[in-house]
């Protein structure tokens, strides 16, 4: 018996023929695309997936240092596990990374704006000292004046920096379940009015986390506690993301048992309209790589449990 109805009022994306479109795609269809420098791939295992990620950014520190020259990342906080892969690398190959400068994409803020501070246990800040930077071998580490987040006090400008350094030489990243890109959230796009040319160009801002990404980040990382997840983030934008020379994004949230977070968003982020109220869907426009641990690329199916 079929049962048709209208998408909930509060989703950002409401087309709903398009997502059942994005829905159907199978796993073995999933990496293929239009766009032939949008490289989907999947990753079975988690620790292959993390091993993969942690390879990736330490083969382009090590790139870059052989080349001489300046390597500039965009970081995310999640996921976390291929941050300790990457430092025992970098402490056994003795891989010097004082030609690197890292832009942390976002941190969260209170309802007035206050970036949290670095020694609260749920700051990026902190999350990123004791997973990354402050297990690097202090001779091998950046200098700490090129290690960025976008606190309040760095937020103006913040995007600007990025662009005095030439612009990242590669963005790395997920796919939030609302669709967003850092924290750059899907309501975003009504203050553009369907201006996409300014939308893309838009920077570091302060924004109000969407419900969904409240949701999500209370499943993960706040003990499913959403009174406990800040309001508001400092993020960087599309012009940051798309100004990157390569984009590097990886896709884990598989919860076990057949259930992932991230199954549904991850097809219609890839292969969905783009669209604004889809911040992800611009990833489509540019080249890149987009990974998925393979029970996010399973099928999208009813579970019951």
């Amino acid at each position: 018996m079929g049962f048709s109805y209208g998408l909930a009022d509060f989703l950002p994306f409401r087309d709903a023929e398009a997502c059942a479109r994005v829905r159907a795609i199978p796993r073995d269809r999933l990496c293929v695309h239009t766009n032939p420098q949008f490289r989907i791939g999947i990753i079975e295992d988690p620790a292959d997936l993390y091993a993969a990620f942690a390879a990736d950014l330490v083969g382009r520190i090590a790139v870059a240092r052989d080349a001489g020259r300046r390597l500039v990342l965009i970081l995310p906080v999640g996921p976390v596990p291929q941050y300790r892969l990457a430092v025992r690398q970098i402490n056994e190959m003795r891989l010097d990374c004082s030609h690197v400068h890292t832009f942390n994409m976002d941190e969260y803020a209170d309802e007035d704006g206050h970036t949290a501070p670095a020694d609260w246990p749920g700051s990026f800040q902190r999350a990123m000292w004791e997973n990354f930077f402050g297990l690097i071998d202090r001779a091998l580490r950046p200098p700490e004046s090129q290690i960025h987040f976008p606190t309040r006090e760095a937020l103006d400008g913040y995007s600007a920096r990025i662009e005095e350094l030439g612009g990242a030489d590669v963005c790395y990243g997920g796919i939030g379940w609302s669709g967003h890109i850092a924290f750059w959230e899907p309501h975003l796009a009504d203050l553009f009015e369907g201006d996409l040319r300014a939308y893309r160009a838009a920077g570091a801002r302060l924004v109000e986390l969407h419900p969904m990404t409240v949701m999500q980040n209370a499943l993960h990382s706040f003990g499913g506690d959403w009174s406990w997840v800040p309001p508001k983030a400092n993020t960087i934008g599309p012009r940051d993301i798309l100004g990157a020379r390569d984009r590097s994004f990886w896709l884990d949230g598989d919860l076990g048992g057949g259930v992932s977070w991230q199954r549904f968003i991850g097809r219609l982020v890839a292969h969905g309209p783009v669209d604004p109220r889809v911040p992800g869907s611009l990833l489509q426009t540019v080249p890149g790589t987009y990974t998925l641990l393979g029970g996010v690329a399973d099928d999208v199916s009813i579970h019951m449990a």
